[in-house]
């Protein structure tokens, strides 16, 4: 077993040059000539982020590299996930009906959901003209594939919505289409564009795949755990809508109050509040981040099979530790 250590910062320094020239570009990119449709995706990007998929990209695309120089088409790559992860999250905010992410209002809250649509898709749009000048068809087919799992995830999550029989293995699935999926093709879209090595594709999918899952798992627990101060948009957001997530799956088996509060979607004011307190009454939350950790270990051992003396191999398993180290 691989001992998980405290890490809370994101390792930037080995890519900080790339990373300012990222969000440099990112402004250029989005530019649109109707100031509403400029304006509204601009709001995407003022809240910033870690900026945490670019940084895996840019982390890979030098461990990979002989000469650690990352291509040209290497950094747009890390533009265009960049933006696929933005316009994702103003749909998601209009279907959650958040109103703040990062601590500031979200796109349909600032215009409505039609402008906020509109730019989202403005957004898809962008990257997919941008994903088409890299000339590669393989790197295409591997990005645009994270676009239908997108679609397909938010299904998968609507028609389990306030479903108190959903299992562990369907959350996994679900988590893996909305986060999992973009993380694992651009780490393998990145492998791509330096080779064609079957082994190295698959290796860096599975790393991004299980990155991606602790990532989420991690994400769902904050949203039980920490105040909307802390996270900068409302806290238990994830229950309130119905998703229902891993600290609660585990925790329905034990607690049988959760059925009745489910079923009641919810409705009453302190019907939120009854179920996260009965949620951390439970082992649940720590079962929620044991499962993250075998995906952390998973993702450190595909790295650790690689040469160890590789500042980039380093800043990746850094990576991991910063995702797990999340929640302490």
């Amino acid at each position: 077993m691989i001992k998980i250590h405290p890490y809370s910062k994101l390792p930037i320094q080995s890519v900080q040059e790339e990373l300012d020239q990222l969000n440099y570009n990112l402004n250029k990119m989005i530019a649109a000539d109707n100031p509403i449709l400029y304006s509204a995706a601009e709001q995407l990007f003022i809240a910033g982020g870690k900026r945490i998929r670019p940084i895996i990209i840019l982390n890979t695309a030098k461990f990979i590299s002989i000469n650690k120089i990352i291509s040209i088409e290497q950094k747009r790559l890390a533009e265009i996930t960049e933006i696929i992860h933005t316009a994702s999250l103003v749909h998601d905010d209009i279907i959650d009906n958040c109103d703040t992410r990062r601590g500031i209002n979200t796109v349909h809250n600032v215009f409505n959901n039609k402008i906020a649509v509109l730019a989202g898709d403005f957004l898809f749009a962008q990257s997919s003209w941008y994903l088409a000048n890299l000339n590669n068809l393989n790197v295409v087919k591997t990005i645009s594939k994270i676009i239908t799992d997108f679609a397909e995830g938010e299904i998968k999550q609507g028609t389990k919505s306030f479903d108190n029989t959903i299992s562990i293995d369907e959350y996994i699935e679900k988590s893996f289409y909305k986060t999992a999926s973009l993380i694992a093709c651009s780490c393998k879209a990145t492998v791509l564009l330096n080779t064609n090595s079957i082994s190295e594709n698959n290796d860096f999918y599975l790393y991004g795949k299980h990155v991606g899952l602790a990532f989420q798992i991690i994400d769902d627990i904050l949203d039980i755990v920490s105040t909307s101060e802390e996270l900068g948009k409302p806290a238990g957001l994830d229950l309130k809508n119905g998703n229902l997530t891993a600290s609660l799956i585990f925790t329905l088996n034990k607690k049988q109050k959760l059925y009745k509060l489910i079923n009641q979607e919810f409705q009453f004011k302190d019907n939120l509040d009854e179920a996260i307190n009965i949620i951390k009454q439970t082992n649940s939350i720590q079962k929620a981040k044991d499962l993250a950790i075998e995906h952390i270990q998973l993702a450190i051992h595909i790295i650790k099979k690689k040469q160890l003396n590789n500042k980039n191999s380093i800043d990746l398993i850094l990576i991991c530790y910063y995702i797990l180290n999340r929640f302490s």
